[in-house]
């Protein structure tokens, strides 16, 4: 039931947070020569006018295809992990996140690739006259038959660098958390309290690692007109800060960090209640009764959506 619970919430995550994250990368990867938006909230108003509502949304297939797989990953491995490790201490919670984090790269990379490639296409049109992909699927293919293995694993190794330690600063921070507030039987401020842990621990994943994250978002999106602009993670890093200034490696960073918040918030809310409603409990904090010594039975429910 915790899978099932994890996968609902992981889908009211990306609901929640998809447009942020399509703004995310936007910024990220326009034009410094040429750029179409002025920050976050004009990049937000810019699509909305020019490609309307729905263009918040535009590569989201992608990460509703693998949340299914990214989550039986991470709760599988997270949860081995925590055996292997036997004793439940916030530097136990980092190394099994920081595992999970590393493994489910095999399905995060491709994913975020053709998410990254949907988000991109038909920039600043209402109606895209020439669409080089139908969906995020047919994305994935078309990659695949031109670049091969190779070109649907574009940024492997960046999200490999960005997702390890996040998921680990993830597991760690909201394992922190909720031992410093209290998770007590009779608390009615105890799904505030769990809400306020996943939304920091979230925030904390991001600001870890989002430098890297920068580079990734580029390298994914270079060859999209057909040109590629990087030939390596080096030669991309190098050509930003070059033309750009360290700041690059905060392009973004705002509608991120807002993104983060609720998302993670939207996830941990929508589990707790599909796991109280399946066991036909109370709105009361019984999800935190511990099997063993230490608060923290929620860790294995929390959902992979940073």
């Amino acid at each position: 039931m915790d899978f099932v619970a994890g996968c609902i919430g992981g889908a009211a995550g990306v609901l929640v947070g998809h447009p942020f994250d399509t703004v995310k990368v936007r910024l990220q990867v326009q034009c410094i020569d040429k750029p179409l938006y002025r920050g976050t909230f004009h990049c937000f108003q810019s699509i909305v006018r020019q490609e309307s509502l729905l263009g918040l949304y535009k590569g989201i297939g992608s990460p509703m295809m693998g949340l299914t797989f990214i989550n039986a990953i991470v709760f599988g491995v997270q949860g081995n992990a925590m055996r292997l490790l036997a004793k439940d201490t916030p530097t136990n919670q980092f190394l099994a996140g920081a595992a999970a984090g590393a493994i489910q790269c095999v399905i995060c990379c491709p994913m975020e690739l053709a998410k990254t490639r949907m988000q991109m296409q038909g920039t600043g049109e209402k109606k895209s006259t020439r669409k080089l992909y139908k969906n995020s699927l047919d994305c994935l293919v078309r990659i695949y038959n031109r670049e091969g293995l190779r070109g649907v694993n574009r940024g492997m190794v960046t999200t490999l660098i960005r997702e390890t330690p996040a998921f680990g600063f993830y597991f760690w921070t909201y394992d922190v958390l909720t031992r410093s507030l209290g998770c007590d039987l009779g608390d009615r401020y105890m799904i505030p309290k769990l809400l306020f842990a996943g939304g920091m621990a979230g925030i904390a994943s991001w600001l870890s690692t989002y430098p890297v994250d920068v580079i990734k978002s580029r390298l994914q999106a270079d060859g999209v007109g057909g040109v590629n602009q990087y030939s390596s993670i080096a030669d991309c890093v190098r050509q930003s800060v070059k033309r750009e200034g360290y700041m690059v490696f905060t392009r973004g960073l705002t509608s991120t960090l807002l993104r983060a918040f609720p998302v993670n918030a939207a996830t941990f809310a929508t589990v707790t209640l599909v796991l109280m409603y399946a066991r036909g409990e109370e709105p009361a904090p019984m999800d935190c009764e511990p099997p063993q010594p230490g608060p923290h039975t929620q860790i294995q429910q929390q959902p992979s959506s940073l």
